[in-house]
């Protein structure tokens, strides 16, 4: 549960840098009481970027890196070796991957040699699907 939470976290820190870039952009000054929604729509938005970009340039770089034979894949691969410190295990960069396409970190691996198979799943876990 407190992945969930750190993550929650995390995305609202990431919205709320974006906001804060495009209100510099548009210069609005941080006391002027204007909505992100009404800000979104002054730049022809229909909906944050940020994120989007950053999950998506996060699953194209581990297609790439899956996809090679080189010293990326051997540390996002191996282990080390010894004891682990003491508390909760940290959270860890293939975590994002297997959460975000929904498979394991292997068979999103074995995924990725296909290129187009790859590229329609990360479209499909980067695209904002419309709530019911």
């Amino acid at each position: 549960m407190r992945n969930l939470d750190a993550d929650k976290k995390d995305v609202e820190k990431i919205d709320a840098f974006e906001m804060k870039c495009y209100r510099k952009i548009l210069r609005i000054p941080w006391t002027a009481r204007r909505t992100n929604q009404n800000i979104l729509q002054e730049l022809g938005m229909k909906e944050r970027q940020l994120l989007k970009n950053i999950k998506q340039l996060k699953l194209k770089y581990f297609g790439h890196v899956v996809r090679h034979n080189n010293l990326e894949k051997l540390c996002l691969e191996g282990a080390v070796e010894g004891r682990r410190g003491r508390g909760r295990p940290r959270r860890r960069w293939t975590q994002d991957i297997s959460d975000w396409l929904g498979f394991s970190v292997r068979e999103a691996s074995i995924l990725a040699q296909d290129r187009d198979g790859f590229r329609s799943a990360v479209w499909e876990a980067t695209s904002y699907k419309d709530p019911p």
